[in-house]
């Protein structure tokens, strides 16, 4: 329980903060599931790095994590035959 009205307002702030985070963390989840499977779309990769680019814009990610996942998912688009130029 807090003791000051700063310390109950920090609180209440975290939490709010926490739930949006963990809604945008789940999204992030759910579309990386979609774009890296058996043959990943264009589409789904270029929704997931948008959303990438602004979960890092926003301070839910690390901007250096998501470079590192947009890295990775060109590169396995790249496998699949698909140029990463045209997803980026």
């Amino acid at each position: 329980m807090a003791n000051t009205k700063s310390a109950a307002k920090r609180a209440r702030q975290t939490t709010a903060r926490s739930l949006r985070n963990r809604r945008v963390l789940t999204r992030l989840r759910g579309l990386q599931k979609r774009a890296v499977g058996e043959r990943p779309d264009v589409k789904d990769v270029r929704a997931l790095i948008s959303a990438v680019d602004k979960a890092a814009k926003r301070g839910t990610i690390h901007r250096n994590a998501a470079n590192r996942r947009k890295a990775r998912l060109n590169k396995a688009l790249a496998r699949t035959g698909e140029t990463p130029s045209a997803v980026a």
